[in-house]
Order: structure tokens, then sequence, then C-alpha cells
């Protein structure tokens, strides 16, 4: 198989800038080769040779980095972390910690980032906690009950969706490199961004498996022009948004997929039952008001919900759920409740702090299906 001139070098760079650090010709070659497709290893080590130093710097024999990169980090970056339960819980930039970890130590990544690249920096967190809204839209009460922010991805720009297309396909650069054949990757998303999430992550070397649509009413969508509303007083802009979807990818399997069970203990989804298979629907409710009075995070998720995403991400019930935008605790909470072993990554020390209070509290209580 031949490349166009380029391809074969820019995903080498990829790969090393997403890491942050330098890597083996054989790390790197199976990179390359997720990305986009069979390579050989020789084309590899010539595209470095032919590179070195004006892109990568050689650190070791056989080993290469980008040269605009610092050397090698050999520890992680300083962290707090604990153990609540099954869940291990890291304050640390997700980017650094998947960076540091081994390969074919995660079974299952089950996540709601942030989108993140605006509604979570420092400016905006301190304006939504001050309720001054900023890219967060606080929708005003109804019925005298406050309701929760809701990000205004409708204002993102070209550039912001670029940056979004560049952030998930480092971000699956990384997490493709310490999941195990066969993980599930399971994204939380929403009507408007999916394609740019979906389209990334399949660049960094995962398989689109398709959405899970969790079927909820939210307040995005549905109204009316704005300062017009009178005018046009039988017109939505867009869709009332009655479902929310997930992406699901797949680390690429290792043989078929039983033989990817029968190693990995992944590959596929757990069943409900032997007698119905899990689906791609969910129906479900906002989050109670209760969970959120444990847990006030922005982006919080009912635990009905996520514990029957969580227990579906391990076919086998065996291995790690990892969520490295842990954000208030969610998954980490539902993999305890249903008895899995799990890892949380979360950078915010307000949110790292609201998660250890919530999880236990969140993984205790006894929940509905919505069903």
């Amino acid at each position: 198989m031949s490349f166009p001139p380029g391809v074969v070098r820019d995903s080498i760079i990829d790969f090393l800038a997403a890491v942050s650090r330098d890597a083996s010709t054989d790390e790197i070659t199976a990179a390359v080769r997720g990305q986009i497709g069979d390579v050989p290893p020789s084309s590899v080590r010539s595209y470095l040779n032919l590179n070195t130093p004006t892109i990568f710097v050689r650190t070791a024999r056989g080993r290469y980095r980008l040269g605009a990169l610092p050397e090698e980090r050999t520890t992680l970056p300083a962290t707090r972390q604990r153990q609540i339960g099954q869940a291990k819980l890291f304050q640390a930039d997700c980017f650094d910690w998947l960076a540091a970890q081994g390969p074919n130590s995660v079974h299952a990544v089950v996540t709601d980032p942030p989108y993140g690249l605006v509604e979570y920096t420092s400016k905006e967190t301190a304006k939504l906690r001050a309720g001054k809204g900023g890219i967060w839209r606080i929708p005003p009460s109804f019925d005298g009950h406050r309701r929760a922010p809701l990000p205004r991805f409708t204002v993102l720009g070209d550039a912001d969706r670029i940056a979004l297309h560049q952030f998930f396909r480092r971000f699956g650069v990384l997490v493709k490199r310490i999941v195990v054949p066969g993980a599930n990757v399971v994204i939380a998303s929403n009507p408007l961004l999916a394609h740019i999430v979906a389209s990334a992550m399949v660049e960094s070397g995962l398989e689109l498996r398709g959405y899970i649509a969790r079927q909820v009413m939210t307040m995005r969508g549905g109204d009316r022009p704005k300062n017009a509303h009178h005018e046009f007083d039988e017109v939505s802009v867009m869709p009332r948004s009655q479902w929310e979807p997930w992406v699901v990818l797949r680390a690429p399997l290792n043989g078929r997929v039983q033989d990817n069970l029968r190693r990995w203990g992944t590959g596929g989804f757990r069943r409900p039952s032997k007698a119905q298979p899990f689906g791609d629907l969910i129906r479900s409710h906002p989050t109670p008001a209760t969970e959120k009075k444990i847990c006030p995070h922005p982006s919080l998720k009912p635990q009905a919900f996520m514990r029957q995403l969580v227990r579906a991400s391990l076919p086998l019930g065996k291995g790690v759920v990892l969520d490295p935008f842990m954000g208030g605790g969610s998954t980490l909470a539902a993999a305890n409740a249903v008895g899995y072993d799990s890892i949380g990554v979360e950078l915010d020390s307000h949110f790292y702090d609201l998660a250890s209070e919530a999880i236990p509290r969140l993984a205790k209580l006894k929940v509905l299906s919505s069903d």
C-alpha cells in the first residue's frame, strides 16, 4: 500500500505530539498503522531518519520524540489521588496522565468530556459558579424551579470546531494506546457535535460502532426566534432535543470477537439478561434533584442511566473502566454500584473534591430503571 507524500510523517507527528514523550519505533509503527493502515516498519524508520533532527530527535537507539517537545517525562505530574471503594481518583491533566500509562491497562472508557476547550476554561467556570452565564446559558426559572445551566454549543465558530476535532483526535490517539484490544470507548455528546467527535476518534484508529441514544427531554432547542417570538410564534428555530447521543467506538480486535473475549474479556457489550441484548436506546430522565443535591456538577448524569451504560461496557463483567474527564464522579459511582474497578481523572480541584465526596453517596442510592 502506498500513501501520499507526508501522510506517514504527519501520522508520526500526531502520535508523538499526543503522547508528549519519546517512543520506540515499534510503538510509533503500531500507532501509525492504527491511524492510516498497514505501513511497513521500514517506511516508519525511513521517515524518522529522513526528518531527524529537523522534526524528530533521536533520544536513544530506536527511540524518538518531537524536536519541539521537552525531554521525556519519566514520572507523572504532581497529583492528588485517593481510593473510594473500587474507584481510584487522580487529580491531573488527563492528557498527561494518559501519556504516562502503560499499554493494555484499561478495558473500557465511559466519559462525558468538557468539549473543552471553551466551557470548562477557568474563565468560564468562574462565570458559571458566579451565576453569570458566559458560554453557559442560565435558563429562566420555570414554575419556581431553577433549571440547570447549559453550554451554548451553538456559539462555536469554525475555529472552535477545528480545535474540537484536534482535541478529540489527540484524545483518541492517547486512549487507543492504553486500552486493550476490543475495548469499548463510549463518549457523551450532543446532536450538534457528535459527528466531529466520531470522525476525530476514527482518525485516531478506533472503530465507530454506532451511537447510544439516551432518550431524555433536554432544554436545548425548540425556542422561537429571539426578539421575534410574537411575530413568529408558530416557529421553532431548531428541534427541541429529546435525546442525547453517546458515540460508541471500539479498539481494533485481536482476531475474532470470540478470540478477543477469551484473551482480553472485551469485544462486545454485556447483555442485561441472556434473553435480552444490550440496545442502543436507553430511556432516561433528567438527573434527579436528590442526586444534584449530593453533587451539584453542571453535567451530572443520572445513576439510573449511568449504571446501565457502565455495566454494559465490560462484556464479561471484568476489567477496569476509565473516565478521564471525571467531573462529579457519576461514572465511578456507577462502577462502584455495579461492582467494577474504575479510574477517574479530573483536572479541576473543585470538581475533584466534589467527586470525592459524592461518589460514595451516589453509589449507595437505590435507583429505579427508567423503562
